[in-house]
């Protein structure tokens, strides 16, 4: 067996370090062998205390949550926590690093706790829909509060160390865990402290009365909003059960809601995201390459786009030269950086002089001869294909033929904007979503001739910006915006046959989007979308059914909330828009002119047909080559389009809802429009040999 945990015997101390990299996650080989340790050093008679630490850069992160896809095998957690908490020697648990979940309820199972001042504690299991399974939601309270254990539990958010011994939780900081844990255990012994254990402590729970009203002001929170996770409301019943039971009836009720969480749909959409998150990187350029050096970046342009990919770079220490056709605009491109960055300041993100350090990390200029050293240029002009194309044949004469150049169009063809360079190999896609400083998700386009060194670069400088990164295939669209299209184009059809844009978008939130279609349209601008159209016009199949409802709006010049008109009417600061009367009447106009009846539409319908269009247009991406997994798929919809990530992503969802069901409802839906409604050759295939979407993920 892999040796994974260490046992040190020195000055009548026992040692037992965990070294399971990269991030010491508690898997049965973990478990097996700290039991072990644990046990020979209760039973040593020369042994008086017990330091348990995490070796490398972290105490464990939680457990090993590829076990999660079957039944755990025992030793479980719970059991070593619970034998850590009754050994009959002092036990000391010394954190570094990250001390997360299941490593923190080890921690919490533990006589004493000490930790160095920059770790992070946290029980993250609500991120995965579930609650904690090892103790957390019992021991906690008792050391913290209720109030305090509400706050982390439901959150997932890491506490640092100075806040953990303000709340009780440390017993002590130390400097570094060379010799701070032996000279605290050299402490408690000539104390003689014992070994305290948390689950007879009773002083912060003692107010029964009090801990239900504030499980009853949280339950009401709940219940105020939407989409709320069923564990949010587990985590609550856990809490109510450490004042309501017993220690050992509080832990078995703990378990069940474990189990009960992870069997629903919700932990396993949950869990699937996270295991397509890493997936991404999974690609055999990566195998074959490594990517270049990018320390100096350069972005041409500097409206919305540019200067949020320029703040992202800046904060990810990277140095940037903004390219602007003249002053004016260049004025406005730094202008727009430094304003972020104020606004980091005013809330308390970074401070005064951050921001100095920041902005010494910015050039701007309006010509291309300050380009001879930069290693990535970044273009984010206008987007136009001429456009783009003279940009890259002016970036080819300007920079060193090393350089990586990327566009970052939303919709054009790669190939072609390669082809007006000299170096088609250096050429990529680095499609930022907007803003781009803010949204994790990159989806990284190859075409043709593109080296996987250059793919290499464009994954590398995702993981420095702090991105999410999928490889998308070169098609109109890319991976994203091409799906988008599809359920763009139905919503723009029930629209125009009957339902309101403000119902849809209800009907979309319901379901668990943070915002409606529409409401996105605006906040992306209508002319982007509108641009997209005209450029496709001449290529539009005249059989498919095309809405002009979008188009009048542009026409009027209501391109969303940069111009504080769009589907929905903005005033000053208020962002969440008003529903307009005026965009009803216009529908209703338009309705008219082309005889169409209007018919109500429910939410339920709503939702069948927006779902359906995406995920038969997700099927037709991945069955034409232009994404390598299903779950790439959902990794997109989720980080770039506010897919509910409960729900796992359309691909997720539709092995959960059932692919026979979404071809039968396109079918159905085909009655209305053949043409637009024809189910993917994959779809189709997928049912005929009994497989689903999850089923390619393991292909690949």
């Amino acid at each position: 067996m892999n040796q994974v945990v260490s046992l040190k015997i020195e000055n009548r101390v026992a040692s037992i370090t965990i070294s399971n990299p990269p991030v010491n996650s508690l898997g049965l080989a973990v478990r097996e062998q700290l039991l072990a340790h644990l046990e020979k050093s209760e039973n040593e008679a020369d042994i008086e205390a017990i330091i348990i630490k995490g070796g490398g850069k972290t105490f464990p992160v939680g457990a090993d949550i590829k076990e999660f896809k079957s039944d755990p095998k025992q030793p479980h957690l719970s059991y070593i926590c619970s034998r850590i908490e009754q050994c009959q020697k002092p036990v000391v648990v010394a954190m570094h690093g990250m001390a997360l979940g299941g490593g923190f309820e080890v921690a919490l199972s533990a006589h004493f706790r000490i930790a160095t001042p920059d770790t992070k504690l946290g029980l993250p299991e609500i991120l995965l829909g579930l609650v904690p399974g090892a103790g957390g939601t019992q021991r906690l309270p008792r050391l913290a509060g209720v109030k305090a254990s509400i706050d982390i539990i439901s959150s997932g958010e890491p506490i640092s160390a100075k806040t953990a011994l303000d709340m009780n939780i440390l017993d002590e900081i130390v400097e570094d865990l060379e010799n701070g844990p032996q000279r605290f255990v050299k402490s408690i012994l000539k104390r003689n402290l014992g070994c305290p254990r948390v689950r007879d402590l009773s002083k912060k729970i003692l107010s029964v009365d009090h801990n239900k009203n504030l499980i009853s002001i949280q339950r009401d929170k709940l219940d105020s909003k939407e989409n709320i996770l069923s564990a949010h409301y587990k985590i609550l019943e856990c809490l109510e059960a450490v004042s309501n039971l017993s220690f050992d009836e509080g832990l078995s009720f703990e378990r069940n809601a474990f189990a009960e969480l992870r069997a629903n749909d919700q932990s396993k959409g949950m869990i699937h995201a996270f295991f397509a998150e890493r997936q991404t990187l999974k690609i055999p350029q990566l195998l074959r390459a490594k990517p270049k050096h990018v320390q100096k970046l350069a972005v041409i342009g500097g409206g919305t786009m540019g200067s949020g990919i320029a703040i992202s770079a800046m904060n990810a220490g990277l140095e940037v030269i903004m390219i602007e056709r003249d002053m004016g605009s260049l004025e406005r491109g730094k202008s727009s950086v430094f304003k972020a960055f104020e606004r980091d300041v005013q809330k308390g993100r970074i401070t005064e002089s951050e921001k100095k350090a920041l902005m010494e990390r910015f050039v701007g200029a309006t010509n291309y001869s300050t380009l001879e050293q930069v290693d990535l240029v970044i273009e984010a002009v206008y987007e136009e294909m001429e456009v783009k194309k003279e940009v890259f044949r002016t970036l080819d004469r300007a920079v060193p033929e090393h350089t990586v150049l990327a566009s970052n169009t939303s919709y054009l063809d790669l190939d072609e904007i390669a082809s007006s360079t000299k170096r088609p190999q250096n050429v990529i896609g680095l499609h930022f979503f907007s803003p781009a400083n803010i949204m994790k998700l990159m989806e990284i386009v190859i075409h043709k001739a593109v080296s996987d060194e250059t793919v290499a670069t464009g994954f590398a400088l995702a993981k420095k910006l702090k991105k999410v990164a999928v490889c998308a295939g070169n098609c109109d669209g890319f991976i994203g915006n091409r799906i988008l299209s599809a359920y763009a184009d139905v919503t723009s059809f029930m629209v125009e046959d009957g339902a309101s844009p403000y119902e849809i978008d209800e009907a979309v939130k319901a379901f668990g989007y943070p915002m409606g279609p529409h409401q996105m349209f605006d906040l992306a601008g209508g002319d982007i979308g509108w641009a997209n159209r005209k450029r496709k016009a001449s290529s539009r199949d005249p059989n498919d059914r095309y809405v002009e409802i979008s188009d009048r709006l542009c026409e009027r010049g209501w391109f969303g909330q940069k111009t504080g008109r769009g589907f929905y009417r903005y005033f000053g600061d208020n962002r969440k828009g008003i529903e307009d009367p005026e965009v009803i009447r216009l529908i209703e106009v338009e309705r008219d002119k082309k005889g169409i009846k209007p018919r109500k539409f429910t939410s339920e319908g709503i939702m069948r047909r927006y779902i359906a269009a995406m995920v038969n247009e997700a099927a037709n991406v991945l069955g034409e080559g232009f994404a390598y997994r299903p779950s790439d798929i959902d990794v997109v919809k989720l980080f770039g389009y506010g897919f509910p990530r409960f729900r796992g992503g359309p691909m997720k969802y539709a092995d959960t809802y059932g692919i026979e069901k979404i071809v039968e409802d396109i079918k159905l839906f085909s009655q209305e429009d053949s043409l637009f409604w024809r189910p993917s050759p994959l779809l189709l295939s997928l049912i005929k040999s009994g497989k689903n979407f999850d089923s390619l993920n393991e292909r690949n």
